[in-house]
């Protein structure tokens, strides 16, 4: 039986950032999906869009990543998805905020080339393979 093609939603309101990334997850057979706000993602969240991960930046227009992941955790979305804070907010008040909101990495956009992201999320995927594969029940990054 062949392997689900693994799924990635790319929120972000730079047109250049999704571009880029989209290809770059393309390349390496993902199936991709985007959103260029936090309200457009949630709207295709509430309509059964579930990926395998999503990239989510913070600063956007109308809904930002932080109201977003709030609204998710809130209304109990997503729970099978790996969530990655993929922005250019380092400071650690917001990195603290983004892992308060338990997502699975925080990774600041300027330090990682998007190869680096890619293979990033392919070991997020992997570990969360693994750890379904054992049993195990929490399947998060384990920071503190």
């Amino acid at each position: 039986m062949a392997e689900k093609q693994p799924s990635v939603f790319i929120v972000d309101d730079d047109e250049f950032i999704l571009d880029v990334y989209s290809v770059k997850f393309r390349e390496k057979g993902y199936k991709v999906e985007i959103a260029m706000s936090g309200l457009e993602a949630l709207d295709k969240i509430k309509q059964g869009f579930s990926p395998d991960i999503m990239l989510l930046d913070i600063v956007m227009p109308k809904m930002d990543g932080f109201e977003l992941l709030k609204r998710i955790r809130d209304e109990k979305l997503l729970s099978g998805s790996l969530i990655v804070i993929l922005t250019n907010l380092g400071q650690k008040e917001d990195v603290q905020k983004g892992l308060d909101l338990k997502v699975d990495d925080y990774v600041v956009k300027a330090y990682f080339t998007p190869s680096e992201i890619a293979k990033k999320v392919e070991d997020l995927l992997s570990k969360k393979k693994d750890n379904l594969a054992s049993g195990s029940k929490d399947s998060s990054a384990q920071q503190s």
